[in-house]
């Protein structure tokens, strides 16, 4: 800081609005990248009443520094005075989403509060507004108008928009979507109506002599689990495995023939050494599955909850859903992904692995082939 500015700082403290302005101008007239100095001078300005001179001050600013917080708050903060309130809490919005992490320093608590009311009064007059809209097309389906809900809140950054990110096989072309619409598998009502049984028999199985969940999560030592260093080798996250890279797991399988019947005609990937998986997956209570991605989106995984204590969630993108017992839903493990088990008891949920419906019979076999042919990792699906 140099010595005019800080001449212009006590003038400024003194009440010599003007004294203080003409001390600034002069300094970011020879330093005109001096971001910090525009900002003293747009607030002079705006104590002066000199609005749009204030705003051009404030478009220095963030032509140096578009996502300059503080710039960004005052030029809604001078919308707003403008009486410009549309733009006022679009420029809100935008400040807020950059809004540094920690903790707020309490001198801008009432300002972010503010800019928050605001923010979110406009996104919800837009969001009103677009519903109606939607509500008025008759020939929208649900499926059509979750994916237009979807839309308007991607739009007004409620949420984010989150693409397939396979740790290894990421095949071209593929829908992305988090959860995929129940009419591309016409097997789940009749594999939702064996829930019963199906629940009945991972009973049995649990109370089978000899049979033992393993830990869901197994990483030799030494390899980069950071994420998963919590349930590594972790019984509060464990699998029955009726399925395993390929293999039918003998005991468990027979002790399980009509879950193993149901799956039948389901037609999961046939890959050797790799798949059809299927397993029931116990979380212990208050445990939580961190955010990750699965290896291919060649493949979606289906869920039928058979056990689920309130309290129980998981998300995939965007969307959380709470599961529900004999409801089964398909999704794509390659998009971001987490579950948690908040209750006091165990959650327990069939899961099974599907081609991506999107692939066509040959290129199923193409990718068989290929996933066979590497033996870089064996890194199962």
């Amino acid at each position: 800081m140099d010595a005019r500015e800080r001449d212009a700082d006590a003038l400024a403290a003194r009440g010599d609005v003007a004294g203080a302005l003409a001390l600034l101008e002069r300094v970011v007239t020879a330093t005109p990248e001096h971001a910090e100095a525009w900002m003293k001078v747009a607030a002079l300005r705006r104590a002066q009443g000199k609005l749009e001179e204030a705003q051009d001050a404030i478009g220095v600013v963030l032509r140096i520094d578009p996502l300059h917080f503080m710039a960004l708050i005052s030029r809604a903060r001078l919308f707003e005075m403008q009486g410009n309130s549309a733009d006022a809490a679009r420029f809100y919005n935008r400040a807020l989403a950059q809004l540094p992490d920690g903790a707020v320093p309490a001198h801008l608590t009432a300002m972010i509060d503010h800019a928050r009311r605001v923010g979110t009064a406009y996104q919800d007059a837009i969001a009103a507004r677009w519903a109606g809209i939607a509500a008025a097309q008759d020939d929208l389906d649900d499926t059509m108008r979750r994916r237009v809900a979807r839309l308007a809140s991607n739009a007004l950054h409620r949420t984010r928009v989150y693409h397939s990110e396979p740790t290894h096989y990421h095949y071209p072309g593929l829908a992305e979507r988090e959860f995929h619409d129940r009419d591309a598998f016409p097997w789940l009502a009749a594999l939702e109506a064996q829930t019963d049984t199906i629940r009945d028999e991972y009973l049995a199985l649990q109370q089978r002599q000899g049979a033992r969940a393993e830990p869901y999560v197994q990483y030799d030592p030494g390899l980069p689990v950071r994420q998963w260093a919590a349930l590594n080798h972790s019984l509060d996250w464990t699998a029955f495995h009726l399925l395993q890279n390929g293999a039918a797991i003998g005991s468990n399988a027979a002790t399980c023939p009509r879950t193993i019947a149901a799956l039948g005609p389901i037609g999961q990937p046939s890959i050797a050494g790799r798949s059809p998986n299927a397993m029931f997956s116990l979380l212990k209570p208050h445990t939580r599955i961190p955010p990750h991605t699965g290896v291919a989106n060649t493949r979606l995984v289906c869920h039928l909850p058979l056990i689920v204590p309130d309290g129980c969630w998981f998300r995939v993108g965007a969307e959380t859903r709470a599961w529900r017992i004999g409801e089964a839903f398909v999704f794509d493990d390659t998009i971001e992904h987490e579950a948690a088990n908040d209750s006091d008891a165990p959650r327990v949920v069939l899961i099974f692995d599907v081609w991506h419906p999107g692939l066509a019979p040959a290129e199923r076999t193409a990718v068989a082939r290929l996933m066979e042919a590497d033996d870089s990792d064996g890194a199962p699906l």
